[in-house]
Protein backbone atom coordinates (compact mmCIF):
# COMPACT_ATOMS: atom_id res chain seq x y z
CA UNK A 1 0.00 0.00 0.00
CA UNK A 2 1.67 3.20 -1.19
CA UNK A 3 -0.82 6.03 -0.80
CA UNK A 4 -3.87 6.90 1.28
CA UNK A 5 -6.40 9.71 1.31
CA UNK A 6 -8.79 10.61 4.08
CA UNK A 7 -11.92 12.43 2.90
CA UNK A 8 -14.20 13.94 5.55
CA UNK A 9 -16.74 16.70 5.91
CA UNK A 10 -15.24 20.01 6.98
CA UNK A 11 -15.63 20.62 10.71
CA UNK A 12 -16.16 17.01 11.84
CA UNK A 13 -13.13 16.68 14.13
CA UNK A 14 -14.31 13.49 15.83
CA UNK A 15 -15.04 11.81 12.51
CA UNK A 16 -11.66 12.93 11.19
CA UNK A 17 -9.94 11.34 14.18
CA UNK A 18 -11.68 8.04 13.47
CA UNK A 19 -10.23 8.05 9.96
CA UNK A 20 -6.79 9.05 11.21
CA UNK A 21 -6.88 6.18 13.69
CA UNK A 22 -7.48 3.66 10.92
CA UNK A 23 -4.75 5.20 8.75
CA UNK A 24 -2.29 5.00 11.65
CA UNK A 25 -3.19 1.34 12.18
CA UNK A 26 -2.51 0.74 8.47
CA UNK A 27 0.94 2.27 8.92
CA UNK A 28 0.42 4.93 6.25
CA UNK A 29 0.72 8.71 6.25
CA UNK A 30 -2.54 9.93 4.72
CA UNK A 31 -3.33 13.02 2.70
CA UNK A 32 -6.25 14.73 4.45
CA UNK A 33 -9.03 16.13 2.26
CA UNK A 34 -11.72 18.21 3.99
CA UNK A 35 -14.67 18.77 1.68
CA UNK A 36 -18.17 20.18 1.43
CA UNK A 37 -20.92 20.11 -1.18
CA UNK A 38 -21.58 23.01 -3.52
CA UNK A 39 -24.96 24.73 -3.94
CA UNK A 40 -27.88 22.46 -4.73
CA UNK A 41 -25.64 19.40 -4.49
CA UNK A 42 -25.99 19.71 -0.72
CA UNK A 43 -29.63 18.68 -1.06
CA UNK A 44 -29.56 16.03 -3.80
CA UNK A 45 -26.41 14.18 -2.82
CA UNK A 46 -25.49 11.53 -1.89
CA UNK A 47 -28.73 9.86 -2.77
CA UNK A 48 -28.67 10.32 -6.57
CA UNK A 49 -25.17 9.04 -7.23
CA UNK A 50 -24.50 11.60 -10.00
CA UNK A 51 -21.58 13.44 -8.41
CA UNK A 52 -19.04 15.26 -10.58
CA UNK A 53 -15.94 17.43 -10.15
CA UNK A 54 -17.93 20.63 -9.61
CA UNK A 55 -20.05 19.09 -6.85
CA UNK A 56 -17.47 19.70 -4.13
CA UNK A 57 -15.96 22.55 -2.17
CA UNK A 58 -12.85 22.44 -0.02
CA UNK A 59 -9.68 20.54 -0.84
CA UNK A 60 -9.29 19.44 -4.49
CA UNK A 61 -10.08 15.84 -5.42
CA UNK A 62 -7.91 15.66 -8.54
CA UNK A 63 -5.65 12.70 -9.27
CA UNK A 64 -3.40 10.89 -9.05
CA UNK A 65 -5.78 8.91 -6.88
CA UNK A 66 -4.76 6.87 -3.82
CA UNK A 67 -4.40 3.14 -3.32
CA UNK A 68 -6.81 3.35 -0.39
CA UNK A 69 -9.43 5.95 0.46
CA UNK A 70 -10.88 6.27 3.97
CA UNK A 71 -14.03 8.38 4.13
CA UNK A 72 -16.64 9.30 6.73
CA UNK A 73 -19.49 11.76 7.08
CA UNK A 74 -22.60 12.20 4.92
CA UNK A 75 -21.03 14.60 2.42
CA UNK A 76 -18.03 12.31 1.99
CA UNK A 77 -20.26 9.57 0.54
CA UNK A 78 -20.48 11.38 -2.79
CA UNK A 79 -16.76 12.18 -2.76
CA UNK A 80 -15.83 8.55 -2.12
CA UNK A 81 -17.95 7.36 -5.03
CA UNK A 82 -16.55 10.10 -7.28
CA UNK A 83 -12.95 9.13 -6.46
CA UNK A 84 -13.70 5.45 -6.97
CA UNK A 85 -15.12 6.20 -10.42
CA UNK A 86 -12.35 8.63 -11.42
CA UNK A 87 -9.67 6.15 -10.39
CA UNK A 88 -11.16 3.54 -12.71
CA UNK A 89 -12.00 1.42 -9.69
CA UNK A 90 -8.37 1.26 -8.56
CA UNK A 91 -8.81 3.13 -5.27
CA UNK A 92 -9.96 0.77 -2.50
CA UNK A 93 -12.73 2.74 -0.80
CA UNK A 94 -13.47 2.37 2.91
CA UNK A 95 -16.40 4.11 4.57
CA UNK A 96 -16.59 4.46 8.35
CA UNK A 97 -20.04 4.61 9.99
CA UNK A 98 -23.36 3.69 8.40
CA UNK A 99 -23.50 5.47 5.01
CA UNK A 100 -27.27 4.95 4.70
CA UNK A 101 -26.77 4.05 1.05
CA UNK A 102 -26.12 0.61 -0.40
CA UNK A 103 -22.84 -0.59 1.18
CA UNK A 104 -21.97 -2.09 -2.21
CA UNK A 105 -21.05 1.48 -3.26
CA UNK A 106 -17.80 0.92 -1.32
CA UNK A 107 -15.21 -1.83 -1.08
CA UNK A 108 -15.55 -1.95 2.70
CA UNK A 109 -17.89 -0.39 5.25
CA UNK A 110 -17.03 -0.42 8.97
CA UNK A 111 -19.83 0.08 11.48
CA UNK A 112 -20.18 -0.46 15.23
CA UNK A 113 -22.35 -3.42 16.23
CA UNK A 114 -25.18 -1.21 17.49
CA UNK A 115 -25.78 0.18 13.97
CA UNK A 116 -27.08 -3.22 12.80
CA UNK A 117 -25.94 -2.75 9.20
CA UNK A 118 -24.70 -6.05 7.80
CA UNK A 119 -23.42 -7.23 4.44
CA UNK A 120 -20.71 -9.13 2.61
CA UNK A 121 -18.43 -6.08 2.61
CA UNK A 122 -19.37 -4.82 6.10
CA UNK A 123 -17.04 -5.26 9.07
CA UNK A 124 -18.66 -4.93 12.49
CA UNK A 125 -16.67 -3.32 15.32
CA UNK A 126 -17.38 -2.90 19.01
CA UNK A 127 -17.35 0.91 18.99
CA UNK A 128 -15.82 3.78 17.04
CA UNK A 129 -12.25 3.59 15.69
CA UNK A 130 -9.87 6.09 17.25
CA UNK A 131 -6.25 7.16 17.68
CA UNK A 132 -5.75 5.68 21.15
CA UNK A 133 -2.77 3.28 21.24
CA UNK A 134 -0.36 2.15 23.99
CA UNK A 135 2.43 4.03 22.24
CA UNK A 136 0.36 7.19 21.96
CA UNK A 137 -0.66 7.02 25.60
CA UNK A 138 2.97 6.57 26.69
CA UNK A 139 3.96 9.65 24.70
CA UNK A 140 1.04 11.65 26.12
CA UNK A 141 1.96 10.60 29.64
CA UNK A 142 5.46 12.00 29.19
CA UNK A 143 4.15 15.17 27.52
CA UNK A 144 1.66 15.92 30.32
CA UNK A 145 3.75 14.86 33.32
CA UNK A 146 4.22 18.41 34.53
CA UNK A 147 0.46 19.06 34.53
CA UNK A 148 -0.80 15.83 36.07
CA UNK A 149 1.97 14.20 38.13
CA UNK A 150 1.31 16.47 41.12
CA UNK A 151 -2.38 15.53 41.36
CA UNK A 152 -3.13 13.11 44.21
CA UNK A 153 -3.98 9.54 43.31
CA UNK A 154 -6.02 7.83 42.27
CA UNK A 155 -6.45 10.11 39.28
CA UNK A 156 -9.83 10.29 37.55
CA UNK A 157 -10.36 11.60 34.02
CA UNK A 158 -13.83 13.12 33.63
CA UNK A 159 -14.87 13.55 29.99
CA UNK A 160 -17.98 15.73 29.88
CA UNK A 161 -20.03 15.98 26.71
CA UNK A 162 -23.49 17.51 26.83
CA UNK A 163 -26.62 18.11 24.83
CA UNK A 164 -27.24 16.20 21.61
CA UNK A 165 -30.15 15.02 19.48
CA UNK A 166 -30.76 12.16 21.91
CA UNK A 167 -29.37 13.31 25.27
CA UNK A 168 -29.65 16.33 27.56
CA UNK A 169 -27.29 17.50 30.28
CA UNK A 170 -29.49 19.38 32.73
CA UNK A 171 -28.28 21.63 35.56
CA UNK A 172 -29.67 19.10 38.05
CA UNK A 173 -27.60 16.30 36.51
CA UNK A 174 -24.54 18.55 36.49
CA UNK A 175 -24.95 19.43 40.19
CA UNK A 176 -25.35 15.77 41.11
CA UNK A 177 -22.22 14.89 39.14
CA UNK A 178 -20.26 17.74 40.75
CA UNK A 179 -21.32 16.59 44.23
CA UNK A 180 -20.30 13.00 43.48
CA UNK A 181 -16.94 14.08 42.10
CA UNK A 182 -16.30 16.44 45.01
CA UNK A 183 -16.87 13.56 47.42
CA UNK A 184 -14.24 11.35 45.79
CA UNK A 185 -10.88 11.07 47.51
CA UNK A 186 -9.06 11.44 44.21
CA UNK A 187 -7.33 13.81 41.83
CA UNK A 188 -9.63 15.00 39.06
CA UNK A 189 -8.81 15.85 35.44
CA UNK A 190 -11.93 17.40 33.90
CA UNK A 191 -12.60 18.44 30.32
CA UNK A 192 -15.89 19.80 28.98
CA UNK A 193 -17.07 20.40 25.43
CA UNK A 194 -19.01 23.07 23.57
CA UNK A 195 -22.09 20.89 24.03
CA UNK A 196 -21.75 21.09 27.82
CA UNK A 197 -23.21 24.59 27.73
CA UNK A 198 -22.33 27.73 29.67
CA UNK A 199 -24.65 27.11 32.62
CA UNK A 200 -23.42 23.56 33.21
CA UNK A 201 -19.80 24.65 32.88
CA UNK A 202 -20.32 27.39 35.49
CA UNK A 203 -21.83 24.84 37.88
CA UNK A 204 -18.77 22.61 37.55
CA UNK A 205 -16.37 25.51 37.93
CA UNK A 206 -18.17 26.73 41.06
CA UNK A 207 -18.09 23.31 42.73
CA UNK A 208 -14.42 22.86 41.94
CA UNK A 209 -13.48 26.42 42.93
CA UNK A 210 -11.79 26.92 39.57
CA UNK A 211 -9.54 29.89 39.01
CA UNK A 212 -9.28 31.49 35.57
CA UNK A 213 -7.01 29.38 33.39
CA UNK A 214 -6.42 25.67 33.37
CA UNK A 215 -6.40 24.65 37.03
CA UNK A 216 -8.96 24.46 39.80
CA UNK A 217 -7.86 23.70 43.36
CA UNK A 218 -4.86 21.55 44.27
CA UNK A 219 -6.55 18.26 43.38
CA UNK A 220 -8.38 19.37 40.22
CA UNK A 221 -7.27 20.17 36.68
CA UNK A 222 -10.14 21.76 34.76
CA UNK A 223 -9.31 22.50 31.14
CA UNK A 224 -10.81 25.77 29.96
CA UNK A 225 -10.33 25.09 26.25
CA UNK A 226 -7.22 27.23 25.79
CA UNK A 227 -3.78 25.98 24.87
CA UNK A 228 -2.90 22.41 23.93
CA UNK A 229 -5.66 19.84 24.31
CA UNK A 230 -4.85 17.54 27.28
CA UNK A 231 -7.36 14.84 26.25
CA UNK A 232 -4.87 12.03 25.57
CA UNK A 233 -2.80 13.13 28.55
CA UNK A 234 -5.84 12.71 30.78
CA UNK A 235 -6.45 9.22 29.41
CA UNK A 236 -2.78 8.37 29.93
CA UNK A 237 -2.60 9.58 33.54
CA UNK A 238 -6.03 8.33 34.61
CA UNK A 239 -6.57 5.37 36.90
CA UNK A 240 -10.31 5.63 36.20
CA UNK A 241 -12.24 7.26 33.36
CA UNK A 242 -15.73 8.77 33.63
CA UNK A 243 -17.61 9.63 30.41
CA UNK A 244 -21.06 11.10 29.82
CA UNK A 245 -23.51 8.85 27.99
CA UNK A 246 -24.01 11.10 24.96
CA UNK A 247 -20.82 10.11 23.13
CA UNK A 248 -20.02 6.72 21.62
CA UNK A 249 -16.69 8.13 20.45
CA UNK A 250 -15.50 9.23 23.90
CA UNK A 251 -16.58 5.95 25.49
CA UNK A 252 -14.78 4.06 22.70
CA UNK A 253 -11.66 6.13 23.40
CA UNK A 254 -11.87 5.31 27.09
CA UNK A 255 -12.50 1.61 26.43
CA UNK A 256 -9.34 1.52 24.29
CA UNK A 257 -7.17 2.15 27.36
CA UNK A 258 -7.98 -0.99 29.37
CA UNK A 259 -8.77 1.18 32.41
CA UNK A 260 -12.05 1.07 34.38
CA UNK A 261 -14.65 3.12 32.49
CA UNK A 262 -17.72 4.59 34.16
CA UNK A 263 -20.65 5.99 32.20
CA UNK A 264 -22.31 9.14 33.55
CA UNK A 265 -26.00 8.89 32.57
CA UNK A 266 -27.62 11.96 31.05
CA UNK A 267 -31.31 12.62 30.43
CA UNK A 268 -32.79 11.09 27.28
CA UNK A 269 -31.89 7.89 25.50
CA UNK A 270 -31.24 6.28 22.15
CA UNK A 271 -31.97 2.65 21.30
CA UNK A 272 -28.78 2.54 19.26
CA UNK A 273 -26.70 3.92 22.13
CA UNK A 274 -28.47 1.60 24.57
CA UNK A 275 -27.35 -1.40 22.49
CA UNK A 276 -23.79 -0.09 22.55
CA UNK A 277 -23.78 0.37 26.32
CA UNK A 278 -25.42 -3.01 26.87
CA UNK A 279 -22.67 -4.73 24.90
CA UNK A 280 -19.88 -2.96 26.78
CA UNK A 281 -21.60 -3.76 30.08
CA UNK A 282 -21.92 -7.44 29.14
CA UNK A 283 -18.23 -7.51 28.23
CA UNK A 284 -17.45 -5.97 31.65
CA UNK A 285 -15.83 -2.88 30.13
CA UNK A 286 -18.23 -0.17 31.33
CA UNK A 287 -20.24 0.36 34.51
CA UNK A 288 -22.68 3.14 35.45
CA UNK A 289 -21.18 5.77 37.74
CA UNK A 290 -22.88 5.80 41.15
CA UNK A 291 -20.35 7.82 43.11
CA UNK A 292 -17.90 5.01 43.91
CA UNK A 293 -14.66 3.83 42.30
CA UNK A 294 -13.84 0.15 41.90
CA UNK A 295 -11.12 -1.73 40.03
CA UNK A 296 -11.64 -4.23 37.23
CA UNK A 297 -9.78 -5.36 34.13
CA UNK A 298 -10.69 -6.16 30.52
CA UNK A 299 -9.04 -6.42 27.13
CA UNK A 300 -8.96 -2.97 25.52
CA UNK A 301 -10.99 -2.63 22.34
CA UNK A 302 -8.94 -1.88 19.23
CA UNK A 303 -11.38 -1.15 16.44
CA UNK A 304 -8.85 0.76 14.33
CA UNK A 305 -6.55 -2.26 14.18
CA UNK A 306 -9.45 -4.58 13.31
CA UNK A 307 -10.51 -2.36 10.42
CA UNK A 308 -6.93 -1.99 9.18
CA UNK A 309 -6.45 -5.76 9.25
CA UNK A 310 -9.61 -6.25 7.19
CA UNK A 311 -8.48 -3.64 4.65
CA UNK A 312 -5.14 -5.40 4.18
CA UNK A 313 -6.83 -8.78 3.86
CA UNK A 314 -9.26 -7.58 1.18
CA UNK A 315 -6.64 -5.65 -0.79
CA UNK A 316 -4.41 -8.69 -1.31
Amino acid sequence: MKSCWIVVEEGLTGTENQCLGVAAALGVTPVLKRIGLRGLWRFVLPWLGCERRGSFTGDPLDGPYPDVLIAAGRKAIAAARYIKRQSGGRSFTVFLQNPRVNPACFDLVAVPAHDRLRGANVIVTTGAPNRITPEGLAAARAQWQRAFASLPGPRVAVLVGGNSKTHRMTPAITRQLAEQLSALDAGLMVTASRRTGGENRKILEAYFNCRPGLHGNDRIYFWDGSGANPYQGMLAWADYILVTSDSVSMISDAASTGKPVYMIPLAGRSRKFDRFYARLTEEKIVRPFEGRLENWTYSPINDSAEIASEIKKRMI
